[in-house]
């Protein structure tokens, strides 16, 4: 068994646990409670109280999240339906559990979803079956953030330093090796971390680390708030060569934070960026309520209060699928709006 699969498979452990003590669970039995043990990667089994999987608290996922969740259950007139959102680990633990049944709703980057389908990278061996497309939300930059007084100005700069690279279960910590070792860097040449979000920023403020590599939504809150705190935030380009070493290796493409993204840049960044975008069971959500979710979640992005809402639009939907297979209540939507890849 490879490394890569025992790492999943106790992902999969740690966040079966945190889902079965943190939030409400069906009996699954077919009936309407979310959860359970049927259909997670097999046999239809529709619920419709649902769990949605988010990501850790700082990251824009959490609050994303919890958002749409209430605006599910607010405008979805469906008997028994209900959506709770779950703080998790993020994309790989997403779905992850998607594939178990534990979760319905997943919010994950399109490239994570890439692996998980083709049952590559983290997912080797384990591939997704039943984890069906419903939209795309906005993009997510790679983004290395450290203070003005460490001196960091490069990524090479991150040898020898203290760096967060993400928690387990999320697409933050390939980003992290991929960044490091664009650098040059290899696992010795810099102390790793392995913080959520809130975490990581925390101990950047108290001085108890050098740099954070996070996969974050432009802009982020808690950079800017990270900033208010500190006054002294910097965000580390990527150069052309790593950005296209990222490329080669990876779902990323060539993004540039804009220099109005944050009060304190005074030039755009140039960086790598995947997509978040939300998924659902094709076992656990049926067709009809599918299309509500998809209908409900882009007739109503304006009630969203994160920066990300102006990204959520119906045309930009289908960005970043590729190949990953549709949810069909999203299909359905989709084409009844008339929005195809182009």
């Amino acid at each position: 068994m490879t490394k890569k699969l025992l790492l999943t498979l106790a992902m999969a452990a740690f966040v079966s646990v945190g889902i079965a003590c943190g939030a409400p669970q069906g009996s699954g039995d077919g009936g309407n409670g979310g959860g359970g043990d049927g259909g997670g990667g097999g046999e239809e089994d529709f619920v419709t109280d649902l769990q949605l999987g988010t990501g850790s608290v700082g990251g824009v996922y959490f609050p994303l999240g919890q958002e749409m969740a209430t605006i599910f259950t607010d405008n979805i007139d469906t008997e028994g339906f209900n959506v709770s959102s779950v703080e998790t680990g993020a994309s790989v633990d997403n779905l992850a559990a998607i594939a178990r049944g534990e979760l319905q709703l997943g919010i994950a980057q399109n490239n994570t979803a890439q692996d998980a389908v083709a049952g590559e990278g983290e997912f080797e061996g384990a591939a997704v079956e039943n984890a069906g497309w419903m939209g795309q939300l906005y993009p997510e930059a790679i983004s290395i953030i450290t203070l003005e007084s460490t001196g960091i100005e490069t990524i090479e700069d991150l040898e020898g330093q203290r760096v967060a690279i993400g928690p387990p279960g999320g697409a933050t910590r390939a980003a992290a090796e991929l960044v490091l070792t664009a650098a040059g860097l290899e696992e010795g040449d810099y102390e790793a971390f392995e913080e959520d979000f809130g975490t990581a920023q925390t101990r950047l403020q108290d001085g108890n680390l050098d740099a954070s590599i996070e996969v974050v939504g432009v802009p982020s809150a808690s950079i800017s708030e990270l900033q208010a705190v500190t006054g002294e935030v910097r965000l580390v380009p990527l150069d052309d060569d790593a950005i296209a070493e990222i490329e080669e290796n990876s779902g990323y493409g060539e993004y540039e934070i804009s220099a109005d993204a944050y009060e304190f840049l005074d030039e755009p960044v140039p960086t790598a960026s995947a997509f978040s975008t939300l998924f659902g069971s094709t076992t656990q959500v049926s067709e009809d309520l599918g299309y509500e979710i998809t209908r409900t979640l882009y007739e109503n992005a304006d009630d969203i209060t994160l920066a990300q809402s102006e990204f959520i639009t119906v045309e930009d939907a289908l960005l970043g699928q590729g190949d990953l297979p549709l949810h069909p209540g999203a299909e359905r939507y989709f084409e009844e709006e008339g929005i195809s890849q182009e």
